[in-house]
């Protein structure tokens, strides 16, 4: 595959500078369309949410203290949220290793979805070059497909602004 964009230097991953692959989104944009697939291996693209505003969170994997803590944030914050507000929770960890995960935190208003071909990493601009994780994000999309809300965080170790992507969530609605 191609690589159209590469944006070296910038995502710090336990204090080596990565090079992220794909472009840098901006609000505004249509979001990329993606397929992933679901904690039984099922393909879910982003047709599956049309018409649904989407909290879209990127993390490089739910095995790791930050990444765990991320998602059982959004997790929480869900139960609050209006039922046409959906959070996606996007690693490139294995659909088993989701469940598991989801199973043991007991997590049950996001959904964990796997990007096991790295094409949504890239599409998002996401994609750690030489690791093949994704790297941290946040998108908010709303119900036409535009982007209302994007953070790219530059290093693995930190949280995203909570409060910022559920207030574009709710604005979105």
């Amino acid at each position: 595959m191609a690589h159209q964009v590469r944006r070296e230097g910038v995502f710090d991953f336990g204090g080596a500078k990565k090079t992220l692959l794909g472009p840098e989104l901006k609000v505004g944009e249509r979001a990329p369309g993606f397929r992933l697939r679901d904690t039984s291996w099922n393909e879910v693209t982003d047709a599956d949410f049309r018409g649904l505003v989407r909290i879209v969170a990127t993390v490089p994997s739910l095995d790791t203290g930050v990444c765990d803590r991320e998602a059982r944030r959004f997790n929480q914050e869900a139960l609050a949220l209006h039922d046409d507000v959906q959070v996606l929770v996007v690693s490139m960890d294995t659909p088993f290793a989701q469940r598991r995960w989801c199973q043991a935190s007991e997590s049950n208003r996001i959904r964990t979805l796997s990007d096991r071909t790295g094409e949504f990493g890239e599409a998002y601009g996401v994609l750690i070059e030489d690791l093949r994780l994704l790297a941290r994000a946040v998108f908010v999309v709303d119900r036409e497909g535009v982007l209302r809300h994007v953070e790219y965080l530059p290093a693995a170790g930190l949280e995203p602004d909570y409060d910022l992507a559920l207030a574009a969530a709710k604005e979105a609605l």
